[in-house]
């Protein structure tokens, strides 16, 4: 799906790189295209990160909305607004350009795009191996998790393994509700998750997660809700209120600790509420998705 998206001069430098180390292509109008390539930003080039840096020029840049929206940006318009696209293949492209906006000053779409953030997903089975295992256990079931680190450490793909996971247990079903805000965890398409989160999930995509955990309870009546980063203390106590209604949370949030969240205005309620059983910290110093410790409850460590 990737090589699709791209017009030949990129294709012909992309190719030569190991797909499974791309984790975003930024492309900014007139400036250099942008890898990052295993964790680290490098400007792409003719041969390998060595060579003739490529330049993104405007008419790269529709070519690959374009293709992203199958040449109708029109019918992508509610997710262009909100800030991204969502192409065939889960690849998730971000985009900043001018908003045009209604007398209430919400977006009504953007045009003008001046830069793109190509997000190329990976499942990588099994990356949750590690911490699953203080997860979910056949004596005491799933515990509700915090997962938690910097940007580009792995989150999206850790929750989607969880997921996965859950669907595998032999000899018990576990209804997941899947809450993918921005369409990252399971990248649904035409009704479909393009990615696998397991036979036994839910998903509800775009939708705030207020709205879905409110009306995902009441009407799917889940065992366990997953959702995407926690980005406001709307999103806290959503997932709080729906933890202490009974059900499990897994839920990811930017942060290098568990301090860092406790000293963050209008989050440290999701520490103090003593609702999420298990934090699980990643760290990307050595490779994505690498879990670097695990606490309990009571903030007692129980893998480092």
């Amino acid at each position: 799906m990737l090589r699709r998206l791209m017009p030949d001069v990129l294709n012909s430098a992309i190719l030569k790189l190991d797909y499974s180390k791309i984790c975003e292509i930024r492309l900014r109008r007139n400036s250099p295209v942008v890898v990052n390539y295993a964790g680290k930003n490098k400007p792409l080039t003719t041969n390998c990160f060595s060579g003739e840096k490529i330049y993104a020029s405007g008419e790269i840049i529709d070519f690959v909305i374009k293709k992203a929206t199958e040449n109708s940006l029109y019918a992508y318009n509610n997710q262009l607004k909100q800030g991204f696209i969502t192409a065939k293949g889960g690849i998730r492209l971000g985009v900043a350009g001018e908003s045009v906006n209604s007398d209430n000053f919400m977006p009504t779409t953007i045009k003008n795009i001046q830069a793109v953030n190509i997000r190329v997903p990976h499942e990588v089975k099994d990356c949750s191996a590690v911490a699953f295992k203080f997860i979910y256990s056949n004596d005491y079931g799933v515990k509700s998790t915090l997962i938690i680190s910097p940007p580009g450490a792995g989150k999206t793909t850790y929750l989607r393994d969880i997921a996965r996971r859950l669907s595998l247990i032999d000899d018990k079903v576990f209804n997941v509700l899947l809450v993918d805000e921005r369409f990252e965890l399971a990248s649904v398409l035409d009704g479909l998750p393009m990615l696998d989160v397991g036979k036994y999930t839910d998903v509800v995509s775009g939708a705030s997660k207020k709205f879905a955990f409110t009306n995902g309870i009441r009407v799917l009546r889940p065992d366990v809700i997953i959702t995407d980063e926690v980005m406001s203390e709307e999103d806290v106590w959503s997932c709080i209120n729906a933890i202490n209604s009974g059900v499990k949370v897994i839920a990811s949030i930017h942060a290098n600790n568990i301090r860092e969240i406790e000293e963050k205005e209008g989050f440290s309620g999701i520490i103090k509420s003593r609702c999420f059983e298990r934090y699980v910290i990643l760290s990307n110093k050595e490779s994505v998705g690498l879990c670097q410790s695990v606490f309990d409850k009571e903030l007692n460590c129980i893998y480092f």
